[in-house]
């Protein structure tokens, strides 16, 4: 970086101030234009997009199914560049307009977070979540582990390192850096177990894959080499085991509509993923 920047007394929003999504995004939050949300046949409604937080809640729903649960569902795009996220029928479902965000019609339940979902799901269907107290804690960790420490990877390096409108050194560095670090905190509780949370595939899993995973499996902002990922084997000997699972590469699909990997914009059975021999 080479001039210093002095903050104005009081901030004021600059509409075009650079950046991949600085056309949509906004200090203030509400609707900016009437769309209602369409409904499928299912009672499960998922409104969402294959970013890693919507990646998690599709694995969870195809992980569901393929265990035998009458989870099925209806997955709707909701295309974040275009400013889908403030249409008055996802800001009804999710004030905060984020994805994922998911309705439950049996219930008349609205789920927004994709931790909450996954959590939401989990107990619903009494799967992938332990019930024995010490267990179920350890899950609930790793799933807020993931929670807390996500904005660094994605809001900090890879906004800085892939999204920012110039490179600026001083937060690569720093976000690099942390992400280094929860890399290696991963790591090491990969070299004792199997699954995050112990010898049981879960929710903590299916929250920490469509990040991590996908940073070591070259899928995220094009950072593989520079953060070095082949130095976390066990990371990596865990995001490939995931990577094989029939469930994990249905969920990895849908609501892609981006990148070099062919998906399913919206997805309504298990018969839409029969181009993809899955």
């Amino acid at each position: 970086m080479t001039t210093s920047y002095t903050p104005p007394a009081v901030w004021q929003w600059q509409s075009e101030n650079g950046g991949a999504f600085a056309s949509i995004n906004r200090p203030v939050s509400g609707a900016t234009h009437q769309q209602p949300l369409p409904v499928g046949e299912h009672p499960l409604q998922l409104y969402s997009l294959a970013t890693p937080n919507g990646i998690k809640v599709t694995i969870l729903l195809e992980e569901l199914l393929a265990a035998g649960h009458a989870a099925e569902y209806d997955a709707w795009l909701i295309s974040i560049k275009d400013g889908a996220q403030f249409g008055s029928g996802f800001v009804e479902l999710n004030p905060n307009s984020k994805i994922p965000a998911l309705f439950d019609r049996d219930r008349g339940i609205r789920v927004f977070e994709s931790g909450s979902i996954l959590l939401y799901l989990a107990e619903k269907f009494q799967a992938f979540l332990p019930t024995e107290p010490g267990a179920r804690t350890e899950v609930m960790n790793w799933l807020f582990w993931q929670m807390g420490s996500a904005p660094f990877v994605g809001g900090g390096f890879g906004h800085f390192y892939a999204y920012a409108p110039e490179k600026y050194e001083y937060p690569i560095n720093r976000y690099a850096m942390e992400t280094k670090r929860q890399l290696d905190v991963l790591d090491k509780q990969l070299a004792r177990q199997p699954f995050v949370a112990g010898n049981e595939y879960s929710i903590a899993d299916m929250a920490i894959w469509p990040w991590y995973g996908g940073l070591v499996l070259g899928r995220l902002y094009d950072a593989a080499e520079f953060l070095d990922v082949g130095s976390y084997q066990h990371v990596l000997r865990w995001a490939q085991q995931l990577d094989a699972r029939p469930a994990v590469k249905r969920g990895y699909l849908v609501n892609r509509n981006f990148g070099d990997t062919p998906g399913l914009a919206e997805r309504h059975s298990t018969a839409d993923f029969a181009p993809f021999g899955l």
